[in-house]
């Protein structure tokens, strides 16, 4: 079973401010301005919904697909639609990313701190449900911890090893490693056009582009 975020629903937004402040939500929101364009997405486990929020209110043309296991989490999403009056832009599915067949054709796909509660081999799975209903040229927006390399490799083993340790008490999430999310988007054949790194590295946002088959209808 995937893990269960209901219980942290309510209080997610102050769970991460106590944490981290600020920037979590900095980096959800730092390429925003890039993605004013898209008109459907596929946005995977959002939380209480504050990035698809911020993107309707940006891009009235924008529909969503949005993906999420907890429906307290979709609860909180779909008020925040109700109050942009774009509940008809939205479709709501409470699913399990790992078994959900995207229903459309996207040119936005956006996972926020939501890779990181699957294992590599998870995600290499997740990557080719989705780029088959990629249009050319879409874009992958990611936000995620890093564990960089120099004088901040410890203590940002440290700190991934306890968000992990606690997410696991809170929720049941199993995974206890960061997976290669860059490797497997890589692979994937989506290349990264934008990135932006804070607390030393320990956060990243990143854009990718898929190229896709520039033939395709």
């Amino acid at each position: 079973m995937p893990p269960s975020f209901d219980r942290i629903a309510r209080p997610y937004r102050w769970l991460e401010y106590l944490t981290f402040g600020p920037m979590l939500e900095r980096c959800r929101f730092h390429f925003l301005p890039e993605l004013k364009d898209a008109r459907h997405a596929l946005v995977f486990g959002d939380g209480d919904g504050r990035f698809l929020a911020r993107l309707l209110a940006a891009d009235q043309l924008l529909h969503a697909d949005a993906v999420d296991f907890s429906p307290a989490m979709l609860r909180l999403l779909r008020d925040r639609a109700r109050r942009l009056e774009a509940l008809d832009r939205i479709t709501l599915h409470c699913a399990d990313a790992r078994t959900f067949n995207p229903p459309g054709v996207y040119d936005l796909v956006a996972t926020h701190f939501f890779l990181d509660c699957f294992t590599t081999a998870e995600l290499h799975s997740l990557s080719a449900s989705i780029c088959p209903r990629l249009l050319p040229g879409a874009l992958w927006v990611v936000s995620e911890f890093a564990v960089p390399s120099g004088a901040m490799s410890i203590p940002a083993k440290c700190l991934v090893w306890s968000l992990y340790t606690a997410f696991r008490i809170l929720t049941g999430l199993r995974v206890r490693r960061l997976p290669d999310h860059s490797a497997v988007l890589a692979s994937a054949g989506l290349s990264c056009i934008a990135q932006r790194r804070r607390l030393g590295g320990l956060l990243v946002s990143e854009v990718w582009e898929y190229p896709g088959n520039q033939d395709r209808r």
